[in-house]
């Protein structure tokens, strides 16, 4: 053992490279130590070569609708998968490099290897031992693949291994229908690869509302069957590689399993911290400060189990980067929660959710996008919004929704919870004609009519025009 340092940080993604940016402006007393590839998941396989595949996948589909604006010859145009696959990697590469970037100046305060504590203040990594007055945690999360399935791995494919495949098998079951599931199945059925979904849970994409869910159930069906509310089975037949759920077989060539990902945490020592873990070996954290019972330890991002999103990971990589270099622990306020699935039409969550609204206190108001006037000029009209409001003062409390542009209005509600403005102050807002955020006020009016009128001189009181052309 050296000398102490101020601060070990075990993992270089998203969170560990947010508690290093803080933790250099303070010490440079400290190390970081990464198991495996360096780069965050969200630039190697996550958020953005996900996001090239949908964009490409997007892309191809928009010929479907060619015809309603009267562009013929749709029927010429092909994709070349091995191509879209070259270009995913190659955006991935070049953001994967602006990650690494950040650690290669660190000289001998950067380790790769698998890091184990050994006490609170004490860490092994490659058979050394180091010491510090402060251990950030935040070793990410691995894709789940259940063991009774270690048999068929040369069928499996996870979002660690599909942007790295030359091509895509021609039949593909995706096993799991929450976000990373949805998005990813959407992009291959629209690639022209055969899709099947196949979900546990009767909900999708991590939806809590059941109006909504049906909405995105309807919209999502249209491209590929899905199956939900039973759990998918792996078997050989005599006639091949079979995913069988209740009293459903269907044959295919390979799997995607989008089952979720579980925190790295196996051999990492949590047992020698001294405190108690839950049911999935994690020890009690303060979401304010980050920081394990009262130790000096701090555990961020992935590993923990609670929202695998890289804005909470980069938050809370602050959070303990400040924190881990200070004396007594400062609490943050946490930002309104918001989460996106990037489908089409785009499946938002931000604020409360459904299911943890107080029905007897709270307002819905909602609205389809079946007849919404720009939504319907681009071909774009399905999907539903529901925007949940507090019944005696009006102001809103959260909003689910599967709508076109959903990203866009997920994020001016955020900013509107944010603020606690209540419904009437979003009324006074001014909107455009003809834009999707039409769609929106149309489902504040809804939670409008709900509560006690305001003044004959605001503006909040000018009502639809009951017109699909001008609302």
């Amino acid at each position: 053992m050296t000398k102490i340092l101020d601060v070990i940080i075990l993992g270089a993604g998203t969170a560990g490279l947010a508690a290093l940016r803080e933790v250099r402006k303070r010490t440079e007393n400290f190390l970081i130590v990464n198991d495996g590839p360096w780069g965050t998941v969200c630039a190697r396989v996550g958020c953005m070569p996900s996001k090239a595949l949908i964009e490409a996948a997007n892309a191809f589909h928009h010929r479907t609708a060619f015809a309603e604006f009267g562009i013929h010859g749709s029927d010429a145009l092909e994709v070349n998968i091995a191509e879209v696959l070259r270009r995913v990697r190659r955006l991935r590469d070049d953001f994967v490099a602006g990650t690494t970037k950040v650690t290669l100046d660190l000289g001998k305060r950067a380790m790769s290897g698998r890091a184990r504590l050994v006490a609170p203040n004490r860490v092994e990594v490659n058979g050394q031992e180091w010491c510090a007055r402060n251990i950030i945690i935040a070793t990410g999360s691995s894709p789940v693949i259940p063991k009774t399935w270690n048999s068929f791995k040369q069928h499996i494919l996870t979002t660690d291994t599909l942007f790295e495949q030359d091509t895509f098998p021609g039949r593909i079951a995706v096993i799991g229908m929450g976000p990373i599931g949805v998005e990813m199945a959407q992009a291959l059925s629209r690639l022209g690869i055969d899709v099947v979904g196949f979900g546990r849970s009767p909900q999708i994409a991590g939806l809590t509302d059941p109006v909504v869910n049906v909405a995105a159930a309807a919209s999502l069906t249209q491209e590929w069957p899905i199956h939900l509310c039973e759990k998918a089975e792996l078997m050989e037949r005599k006639a091949g590689f079979v995913v069988r759920a209740g009293d459903k077989e269907i044959i295919v060539d390979g799997v995607l399993a989008a089952l979720g990902r579980h925190p790295n945490i196996a051999n990492l020592g949590l047992e020698t911290l001294g405190v108690p873990l839950d049911d999935h070996g994690i020890p009690p954290i303060d979401p304010t400060t980050m920081q394990i019972a009262d130790l000096r330890v701090f555990m961020v991002g992935d590993v923990h189990a609670r929202s695998a999103l890289l804005h909470e990971a980069a938050d809370e990589g602050h959070m303990a980067g400040i924190n881990a270099t200070r004396s007594i622990p400062i609490c943050f306020l946490r930002r309104t929660p918001l989460a996106i699935v990037f489908s089409d039409p785009n499946i938002a969550i931000v604020g409360k959710r459904y299911d943890a609204l107080d029905r007897d206190t709270t307002l819905t108001g909602e609205v389809s996008f079946s007849n919404q006037g720009r939504a319907r000029l681009g071909q774009r009209n399905e999907g539903m919004l529901r925007l949940y409001a507090q019944a005696d003062s009006g102001r809103l409390l959260g909003a689910e929704m599967c709508v076109p542009a959903g990203e866009h209005l997920a994020h001016l509600l955020a900013l509107a919870i944010d603020r606690s403005l209540t419904v009437q102050e979003l009324l006074r807002m001014p909107f455009y004609h003809p834009v999707l955020e039409e769609g929106l006020r149309t489902a504040l009016r809804h939670l409008a009519a709900q509560l006690p009128a305001g003044s004959g001189s605001d503006l909040t009181m000018c009502e639809a025009f009951n017109l699909e052309a001008l609302d």
